[in-house]
């Protein structure tokens, strides 16, 4: 008798979670196949600490493979889902296509940047969903700090060191937090000119920093940013971003060569294009997390219209601890719906309850409210970090090493130079894959001024053609002159592809930003996710 075929779409908290409790409920009895465009789970809470260099990029990842013995990964990313037919569509990283069939379908393709319609933050700024964003940010901070450090025109340096972030959530706040600390060290290694210091400007139109949590965490994270000298301007947002800075709404110009853009995100298209009913982008589902019509179908997480049964006519947020929850709940309803006879009857519905939040603001602060009871400073800072070494499925030695490492030893202030600007666009469908030149294209892309110079694309590869250049971060001066890199130039014979123009009007996440801007790279700020990765559970 042929084993049920169960093919999840993701490797987030929600898919991830799935698979785990999968594998552990059918015990090979089943054939599951989990599909991601990455042969890891990514822990994003501890992202922003991978962009301030207190950990090593791996000891977010954790290796699908290596934890999940039962799955079989497949490296793709999903183009279609034919329902009628029971089968997935996806493109691997080299752009050949390949069909998965299944029994049983669970979505959990999760989030991607949110976009607006301000002018320039498309062409100027960067997301902060993926790992290739976050090195991005990392170099373009150390890059920043080095080229003001030996520049001679005073109104230069004071623009590279100007870091704005956009978005007061988890995600802004954390970056914010942690890149504030991060200059600050660079500064020790590369002293400044005189009266030059890292100014950093936390923008929201909220009334408040955190405004999702309860306001004694939010009056902790706003008194030590603002303690470390980070300008917190609630009710402020971004009205344009152009290569030399940002327009504010409240008519100020500020010079910067870094926009982080963290202001939210929306569901991964892949949900829309399904044809299901939706809530607000996101696939309605019962509570078991089934799609009403299709019981072979389940989907979770961010992708997921998940009733609130403690708030009866509501959703869940899209939150990382929601997804890793329903992804459990998920697993545990998929496995009874293959038990014969089971029917709907064995199915549960997911039912939450929060037992608080922890954001960690670097050093040895936080803010945190385990089971109810208000945490600030070194105490907070102890729970944060317990908190989310037993979240995290892997690596646990390893993060708590570069902690202890980071405790003793200074960072390590260099450039990597693996990232560049055009190759993390905020315009993605695929924030966890960085842009090559000539390879797989996922999305739209926007490209503009502070986009990679042709040079930067392709230098000397026969046959190559390269990508046109993607959207520089906003607000910082890139290469002069460059829109969207006019392919790749450089290779015998070779014309590139013809520079992209990027989207304009596309603003970052909403939520989560963190696009800098890089000299010689554009500018990328970016972005993170904020609904954030759901510090607490």
């Amino acid at each position: 008798m042929r084993r049920p075929r169960i093919v999840i779409v993701g490797a987030g908290f929600a898919g991830y979670r799935t698979a785990r409790t999968l594998a552990r409920a059918t015990r090979g009895r089943a054939d599951i196949t989990l599909l991601n465009p990455t042969d890891y789970f990514l822990y994003l809470p501890l992202l922003p600490q991978v962009a301030a260099g207190v950990l090593e990029p791996r000891r977010v990842t954790v290796s699908l493979s290596g934890t999940l013995r039962e799955v079989r990964p497949v490296l793709g990313e999903a183009e279609h889902v034919d329902l009628d037919a029971r089968t997935v569509h996806y493109t691997d990283p080299e752009g050949d296509e390949g069909t998965l069939g299944y029994d049983r379908l669970v979505l959990a393709a999760g989030s991607v940047n949110k976009l607006l319609p301000i002018p320039g933050v498309a062409e100027h700024a960067h997301g902060f969903r993926g790992l290739p964003e976050a090195l991005y940010l990392r170099d373009h901070l150390t890059r920043q700090v080095e080229l003001a450090a030996c520049g001679v025109n005073a109104d230069e340096c004071t623009a590279r060191c100007t870091f704005v972030v956009v978005g007061a959530g988890y995600t802004g706040t954390e970056v914010a937090a942690q890149g504030q600390l991060f200059t600050d060290a660079l500064v020790r290694a590369h002293p400044l000119r005189r009266g030059i210091r890292p100014r950093w400007l936390l923008l929201d139109l909220a009334s408040r920093v955190l405004p999702e949590l309860d306001e004694r965490l939010s009056r902790t994270a706003d008194r030590v940013l603002r303690e470390r000298g980070v300008e917190v301007r609630m009710g402020t947002s971004v009205k344009e971003a152009t290569r030399d800075g940002v327009l504010l709404t409240d008519g100020e110009f500020v010079d910067t060569r870094t926009l982080a853009w963290c202001v939210g995100v929306r569901p991964d298209p892949l949900a829309e294009s399904l044809g299901l009913p939706m809530e607000r982008g996101r696939l309605l589902v019962e509570p078991t997390l089934q799609v009403p019509g299709r019981p072979e179908v389940f989907a979770c997480g961010d992708a997921a219209a998940v009733p609130d049964l403690e708030r009866p006519g509501e959703y869940t947020p899209m939150t990382a601890q929601h997804a890793w929850r329903q992804g459990k709940a998920a697993g545990r309803n998929v496995a009874a719906s293959l038990v014969e006879g089971g029917g709907a009857a064995g199915l549960r519905p997911y039912r939450h309850k929060d037992l608080g939040f922890v954001v960690d603001l670097g050093g040895a602060q936080a803010a945190a409210n385990p089971l109810g009871v208000h945490l600030s400073g070194p105490a907070a800072g102890a729970v944060a970090r317990g908190y989310h070494l037993a979240a995290m499925p892997g690596n646990r030695v390893r993060v708590a090493a570069d902690w202890l490492l980071d405790a003793v030893l200074p960072r390590q202030e260099v450039q990597l130079g693996l990232v560049r600007s055009w190759s993390v666009p905020l315009d993605t469908a695929s924030p966890e894959l960085a842009r090559v030149p000539g390879g797989h294209r996922h999305g739209p892309a926007a490209s503009g001024p502070g986009a990679a110079t042709e040079e930067d694309v392709n230098t000397g590869n026969t046959g190559n053609t390269g990508t046109a250049g993607t959207a520089g971060t906003a607000g910082t001066a890139g290469t002069a002159g460059n829109t969207g890199n006019a392919g790749n130039t450089g290779n015998t014979g070779n014309t590139g592809n013809a520079g992209n123009t990027g989207n304009t009007g596309n603003t970052g996440n909403a939520g989560n930003a963190g696009n800098e801007a890089d000299g010689p790279d554009g500018k990328n700020p970016y972005d993170r996710n904020t609904q954030e990765h759901g510090r607490q559970e």
